[in-house]
C-alpha cells in the first residue's frame, strides 16, 4: 500500500514539476551583493579566521566528514525518509571538491540551493536555513574552505528512491517549500536578540531538526516546536518553552552540554561537541537571549492516569527497577546530582508526548559530550542487554509518572520499535 501511495505522490510531483520547472527561474536570486566596507577592509588572514569560526557555527564538518575520514572530504550518508543523501567533498580540490568554485558559486549554493553546474541541491544540505546567511559571512566561509587541504575524493551518487531522485521532483518540492530570502533584523528587538535569531535561523539551522515535517519533508516556516528527526529515531524537543529556564542554564547547556536542568544526548551531543562549544560567549549568550524570548507552546491537557490494578502494578514494577538500577545516581527524589547526573523530576525529556528519547537512553545509554567546559563527562550505561522490552517500558513509564511528572506510559511495543535502530 505504501508503494502505491509513493507512486501516486511521484506522479503528482512530476506533474507539478512540469509547471514548476518553467517557473524555477523566479527562485534563483541574482543577488550578488558586494561585501560591506567593513568586510572589504579585513585582511585575508582575518577573513579566513572569520570563516573558520562560521564553519564551526554551521557545524559544517559534521556532515561533510565520514568517521575516520579526511575533514570536509564528504562521503557521509545523511539518512532521510526518502533514502540517503551523500555529502559532497568541499575541500579545495579543484577536480572533486570546490577548489574551482568562485565566491559567487558558493554564495548561490548557500542562498539559492543550486550547485555550480546548475543542479538543484537536496535540502539535506540546509539551504532553506542558509539562505539567510549574509553575503559577507558566505564570502568568509568560502575564503576559509579554499584553505582546507585539497583531498581528491570523487563524490558518490545519492541513494534516493524514485521519484525523489529526480531533479523535476526536487524542483516541485522547492516550488512548495523554498524561496531565497535574507535575514532582516527586527528593529524592536535588542542587538543580542537579533544576533541570536540570525544564528538560530541561519547557520545554526536549528529548525532542520527542531521542527515538525510533513510527509514530503516540508516544514512550516521557522517554527521550533519540536519534531521527530527523520530516519534517526530521536525527538528534537521544542525550543519554545525556555522562558522558565534561567539564562545561565541555557548558556551552560549550549556551551558545555550539561546544566542544572538537563544534559544533552544523542544528535545534540554531537552538535555541542563539534559546534556550539567553539562559539564565543557573546554568541552563546545571544542564542540564549533569543531562545528564552520564544513564545511558549500551548499547555498540553493534563494526562488522566489509569487507576486499574494492572496499570498500577506496571508502574510499581518500574519503581522496583528504578530502585535497583537508577537510584544511586538519580536519587530517590529524582533530583539527580547536577551536572554529573541530570535531574529526572521536571525533566522535559521525560514529560514530552514522545517518549523515544528516554527509551533510547535506557536501551543504549546516555553519553554527554566531552567539552572544554566538561572535559570528563559522566555518562549513563546501556541497559538494553539487561532489561526486556517490557521492563524498559515499565521503568520509563515510572519515570514519566513520578515526582510531579505526568506523561502517558509506554509499552513493550514502543520499546521494541527503537531497540534495533542504529546509533549513528
Amino acid at each position: 500500500m505504501r508503494k502505491i501511495v509513493y507512486t501516486i505522490i511521484g506522479i503528482a510531483l512530476a506533474a507539478v514539476a512540469v509547471a514548476a520547472g518553467l517557473l524555477a527561474q523566479q527562485f534563483w536570486s541574482s543577488d550578488n551583493t558586494p561585501p560591506s566596507a567593513a568586510t572589504a577592509a579585513l585582511s585575508p588572514a582575518d577573513r579566513i579566521a572569520r570563516g573558520a569560526y562560521l564553519a564551526k557555527a554551521g557545524d559544517c564538518m559534521a556532515c561533510h566528514t565520514t568517521r575516520g575520514g579526511a575533514a570536509y572530504a564528504g562521503g557521509r550518508a545523511l539518512q532521510t525518509p526518502f533514502g540517503n543523501v551523500i555529502s559532497p567533498n568541499i575541500t579545495a580540490d579543484r577536480a572533486t571538491g570546490i577548489g574551482a568554485w568562485s565566491a559567487d558559486d558558493f554564495w548561490h549554493a548557500l542562498h539559492n540551493g543550486k550547485s555550480r553546474d546548475g543542479r538543484l541541491l537536496y535540502p539535506a544540505f540546509p539551504y532553506t536555513n542558509y539562505t539567510r546567511v549574509t553575503r559577507d559571512d558566505a564570502d568568509a566561509l568560502y575564503a576559509y574552505l579554499q584553505t582546507v587541504p585539497a583531498v581528491t575524493q570523487t563524490n558518490q551518487p545519492h541513494q534516493l528512491r524514485f521519484p525523489y531522485k529526480l531533479q523535476v521532483s526536487l524542483a516541485a518540492w522547492r516550488a512548495l517549500y523554498f524561496k531565497p530570502e535574507v535575514f532582516r533584523p527586527e528593529t524592536g528587538q535588542s542587538v543580542d536578540w537579533n544576533r541570536g535569531a540570525y544564528l538560530v535561523q541561519g547557520l545554526g539551522h536549528c529548525s532542520a531538526c527542531h521542527s515538525a515535517r510533513n510527509p514530503l519533508g516540508g516544514s512550516a516556516g521557522e517554527g521550533l516546536s519540536g519534531g521527530l528527526i527523520p530516519a534517526l529515531g530521536w525527538y528534537a524537543p521544542s525550543l519554545n518553552a525556555r522562558g522558565d529556564w534561567q539564562q545561565e542554564h541555557i548558556t551552560a547547556l549550549l556551551k558545555t552540554g550539561v546544566s542544572p536542568r538537563a544534559t544533552v544526548f544523542g544528535p545534540m551531543a554531537e552538535v555541542v561537541k563539534e559546534s556550539l562549544q567553539h562559539l564565543n560567549d557573546s554568541d552563546i549568550n545571544a542564542i540564549a537571549v533569543y531562545l528564552k524570548a520564544l513564545p511558549a507552546d500551548g499547555a498540553a491537557p493534563a494526562f488522566e492516569r489509569d487507576g486499574a490494578p494492572e496499570a498500577v502494578a506496571f508502574l510499581q514494577a518500574g519503581a522496583k527497577l528504578y530502585e535497583k538500577h537508577c537510584v544511586d545516581c538519580h536519587g530517590a527524589s529524582g533530583a539527580g546530582q547536577p551536572a554529573a547526573y541530570p535531574p529526572l523530576a521536571g525533566n522535559r525529556a521525560l514529560t514530552m508526548e514522545s517518549a523515544v528519547n528516554p527509551i533510547r537512553i535506557v536501551l543504549n545509554g546516555g553519553f554527554a559530550p566531552g567539552t572544554a567546559g566538561n572535559p570528563r563527562p559522566y555518562s549513563m550505561p546501556p541497559f538494553g542487554h539487561l532489561l526486556s522490552d517490557t521492563e524498559v517500558a515499565q521503568v520509563v513509564s515510572y519515570l514519566r509518572s513520578e515526582w510531579g511528572n505526568n506523561a502517558p506510559p509506554v509499552n513493550g511495543n514502543d520499546v521494541n520499535r527503537y531497540r534495533a535502530i542504529p546509533l549513528d
